[in-house]
């Protein structure tokens, strides 16, 4: 299994746990808003990351003969500006700095998980 597989399923599992957290805070009637926003943004981060990384595994697949350049970039700022549009038209359901700060949560986690493994290999 290639490494970009192995790191995409460890940052799935990561982001699985947060939208688990968040889905238990949604049930909390006083911050409701904020969790709901949180989940909504950070569905559309893990989805992100699965198009990144398919798209990467496209880009980078040599036996396949056919020339690609896209990473999907414009397929994820659409997603997220969706994901801000949905904020936008039911403010009262999702806080939009939280599905902001959802939609940019796999970003934290790439870059959490990047500084852990950089802490681990010093100690090896």
């Amino acid at each position: 299994m290639p490494e970009l597989l192995r790191i995409y399923k460890r940052l799935r599992k990561y982001l699985v746990i947060l939208l688990c957290l968040y889905l238990t805070g949604a049930m909390f009637p006083g911050c409701r808003s904020v969790f709901l926003g949180l989940l909504l943004g950070t569905a559309v981060s893990l989805f992100n990351l699965w198009l990144m990384v398919k798209k990467t595994l496209a880009v980078t697949d040599v036996s396949s003969g056919k020339k690609r350049v896209s990473l999907g970039t414009g397929m994820r700022m659409a997603t997220a500006v969706l994901a801000v549009a949905v904020a936008l038209r039911f403010p009262d359901l999702f806080h939009l700095l939280a599905v902001v700060i959802g939609v940019m949560t796999s970003y934290l986690v790439i870059m959490i998980d990047f500084f852990v493994g950089l802490l681990q290999q010093r100690k090896k």
